[in-house]
């Protein structure tokens, strides 16, 4: 009978473990569509047609502060933001380096026209 209550442990281990790995590997993706549609609200403000970030603006940056959790995602998550930001022009250096303090969701990488992105750890 021990041997079996084991054997449920460790299958309930196992179960759970999966379960936190796929939950993983879904938080893990970053996808450039989905950056794109959250930084949409932010181009009057950072094109320098508006003043201040909109209230939607702000909920898709901290959409996208939410999406990396590892380096290769952070990565990821910056080639997304500079590919977003190269359909808008012209854009507001200033507007776009504040844009993460303004809407009060530092991200975990620069927005600036060319960072590098690849260095980010």
């Amino acid at each position: 009978m021990m041997k079996k209550k084991g054997g449920a442990a460790t299958t309930a281990v196992a179960a759970v473990a999966l379960v936190l790995l796929a939950a993983a590997a879904v938080r893990a993706d970053v996808n450039c569509a989905d950056v794109d549609a959250s930084l949409r609200p932010c181009v009057g403000y950072v094109t320098g047609k508006e003043a201040a970030p909109a209230a939607e603006c702000c909920a898709g940056v901290k959409r996208i502060r939410a999406m990396p959790s590892g380096p290769a995602e952070r990565r990821q998550a910056c080639e997304c933001v500079k590919q977003a930001a190269a359909n808008y022009q012209p854009l507001n250096a200033d507007a776009i380096r504040d844009l993460p303090a303004q809407c009060g969701a530092p991200l975990p990488f620069p927005l600036t026209l060319n960072f590098d992105c690849t260095t980010i750890p």
